[in-house]
């Protein structure tokens, strides 16, 4: 079976490696996580992935902290998890390069676009860190960003949940979940999927989102191989 997209960025969030713990790193969880995407790999498809940094560190985390200095601190908590990534994608047999927007040189490469680019082309997982590089910008909207930059097929954005929802479905059992909407309708609506930025950046470069559960990490490959999960967002 031929996987229905050849390049794909994938979200992954920082509680998403912390498994049951909730934070930290859970490495038994994270190589559940890699076995999926090097599934990908063998099937041919390129991976670039953004990772967020919850496990460790949020902005909000700060309480009265400055928030360009509480998120300076989440983008290291990021490149944590993105050499926490990388150690077990490589354990699995993957060529693996970790791009932080952050420049540490001694622990990655700087984000180059074209350097990225290139690494995908040549079966290389590429892992980005620090986010945007700057405050006030989510990973949400890291991902976006890379997204359209990389010209990937699509955008995986993997979560707690098996889609977007009209309210969060672990509160109100009455919740509505949606097979397909707009990003003008995440953003009318102000549904919980991502931030707005993040959205009107998808929107405004025709970029296809699909959203869905990661608590069983072979959904990757499924999402890759175009079975029907999660929740379809686009525009056209």
């Amino acid at each position: 079976m031929e996987p229905k997209y050849k390049r794909i960025l994938l979200k992954v969030s920082g509680e998403a490696l912390a498994g049951d713990k909730k934070t930290g790193l859970n490495y038994d969880v994270i190589v559940d996580i890699c076995r999926s995407i090097k599934k990908c790999i063998d099937a041919g498809v390129q991976v670039a992935v953004v990772v967020g940094g919850g496990n460790f560190w949020r902005g909000r985390s700060g309480g009265s902290m400055d928030r360009t200095r509480a998120d300076h601190i989440g983008m290291l908590a990021t490149a944590m998890n993105a050499l926490a990534l990388a150690d077990a994608l490589e354990s699995l047999g993957c060529v693996v390069r970790v791009q932080t927007a952050i420049t540490m040189q001694q622990v990655a490469e700087p984000y180059i676009r074209n350097k990225a680019v290139n690494h995908l082309n040549k079966g290389r997982v590429v892992i980005f860190g620090c986010g945007t590089g700057n405050p006030f910008f989510s990973t949400d909207t890291a991902a976006s960003l890379r997204a359209v930059e990389i010209q990937a097929d699509i955008f995986l954005k993997a979560t707690l949940v098996d889609g977007v929802y009209d309210k969060d479905p672990h509160k109100y059992p009455d919740a509505k979940k949606y097979n397909q909407l707009t990003f003008s309708q995440v953003l009318s609506d102000g549904l919980a999927v991502m931030d707005s930025t993040a959205a009107t950046l998808c929107r405004d470069n025709n970029m296809k989102m699909l959203v869905f559960d990661l608590s069983r990490p072979d959904n990757i490959l499924d999402a890759v191989m175009g079975e029907d999960i999660g929740t379809v967002v686009c525009e056209k």
